[in-house]
């Protein structure tokens, strides 16, 4: 059945001559014809076209469009708007009666909106050949979230926490997050055990000598019971570390490092051990975006970032010394007064240089000391990105 059968079941066509409640262009076109006395004929005529086109327009076989609306304006003396708007009218009647609602569409506009679908894709996250694949696409979602559909991963609540008060965590955010579960739940390590994670940040302090000492982070990490995980961040997320729970007595560091610096490592990984040392993030976990700048500040933070970021900091370089070196040479720090200092407390002057930066706001000093260590860490670390896909069964 064509149109002229669905405006039937759309509307009532039954319109009697001077009945104003016109539903289609072509019932208006018949009430003026009947009005006027003429035949569909004498409108094609008086059109320049044929019979046959005018019946097709008068049946709704044939859109009006722009220019039919304007003749016809002139022919019957009324606005084209009239013509364009019952068009209009029932093009969506008729799409309504022809295309089946589809519950899946909101919700995929929103998923595919806010995650990186072709940067999942590519890096081996999602199992499908295209974005454009949408199937197979939503089925992969619904697999990496653990989740039964899509619908349910939309409505699915994500309760966390980041350093910043009031922030929410993001979409990409979250799959990140996701994706360092998944490599930590592939992970054999010992039983975590607090006390031995309290010893621990004593081996880990003396490794601040020399970058290549961060080699060992991974197995001593993995010897206290701590999964260590590395995973590329996504473009569109800012992330510097989480801290959360498989399970009770499970937890698990997950970093980014998107700012590829000795100081920065030493510095989101302390403040990750300080949350599990504490027990933060078993509830909810916690996401860290801690924008080198505000690194330290005690405001738009709540008291648990405070609270590692403080560790974090005296971990680095005590405070202590940090603060009387400022004092004897501020505000003319010189590169040498700064290596020996370094020297004088076995920290690796970049990491010296970090803290520098952080409490003079002076982020221009010694940046040619801020080594690479991502590099050093990855060979005994679980990593997943910069061209490299861990391995998982899920």
């Amino acid at each position: 059945m064509y149109i002229a059968i669905s405006v039937a079941r759309i509307y009532d066509t039954g319109v009697s001559e001077g009945n104003d409640d016109f539903r289609t262009p072509g019932q208006l076109i018949d009430s003026l014809l009947r009005e006027r006395g003429w035949s569909r004929e004498v409108l094609a005529m008086v059109l320049g076209t044929t019979k046959a086109n005018v019946g097709h327009i008068a049946t709704g076989r044939r859109r009006i469009d722009a220019a039919t609306a304007l003749a016809l304006s002139e022919v019957f003396g009324i606005e084209p708007d009239r013509f364009l708007d019952l068009q209009k009218t029932y093009d969506l009647g008729r799409a309504r009666l022809e295309t089946p609602p589809d519950p899946k569409r909101a919700s995929r506009a929103a998923l595919f909106a806010s995650l990186p679908i072709n940067e999942m894709i590519n890096r081996g996250w999602l199992r499908a050949d295209s974005a454009k694949d949408f199937d197979k696409v939503e089925t992969e979602l619904a697999r990496f979230f653990g989740v039964g559909n899509i619908e349910s991963l939309s409505a699915h609540p994500h309760a966390a926490k980041k350093s910043n008060v009031g922030e929410q965590v993001t979409a990409a955010q979250r799959a990140w997050v996701n994706r360092v579960k998944q490599i930590a739940g592939e992970m054999v390590v010992a039983r975590y055990s607090k006390p031995a994670t309290e010893k621990a940040l004593t081996k880990l302090q003396a490794l601040l000598f020399s970058a290549e000492e961060a080699r060992k982070v991974p197995r001593i990490l993995s010897d206290c019971g701590i999964r260590f995980v590395i995973v590329e961040s996504l473009r569109s997320a800012k992330i510097d570390g989480v801290s959360l729970w498989l399970r009770e007595n499970a937890p698990v560091i997950g970093m980014s490092l998107r700012f590829d610096r000795i100081d920065n490592f030493w510095f989101v990984l302390r403040h990750e051990l300080e949350h599990v040392l504490r027990g933060h993030g078993k509830g909810a976990f916690i996401l860290d975006d801690l924008n080198e700048e505000s690194i330290g500040t005690k405001q738009g933070v709540t008291e648990e970032e405070r609270t590692a970021n403080d560790a974090a900091a005296e971990f680095c370089v005590s405070r202590t010394y940090i603060e009387q070196f400022i004092a004897r040479k501020a505000p003319l720090i010189t590169k040498r007064d700064m290596l020996g200092f370094a020297n004088t407390i076995r920290v690796h002057p970049g990491i010296v240089a970090g803290q520098l930066q952080r409490n003079t706001g002076r982020y221009d000093l010694f940046r040619d000391q801020l080594v690479k260590v991502r590099s050093i860490v990855s060979p005994g670390a679980a990593v997943d990105g910069w061209g490299d896909i861990y391995p998982v069964a899920v």
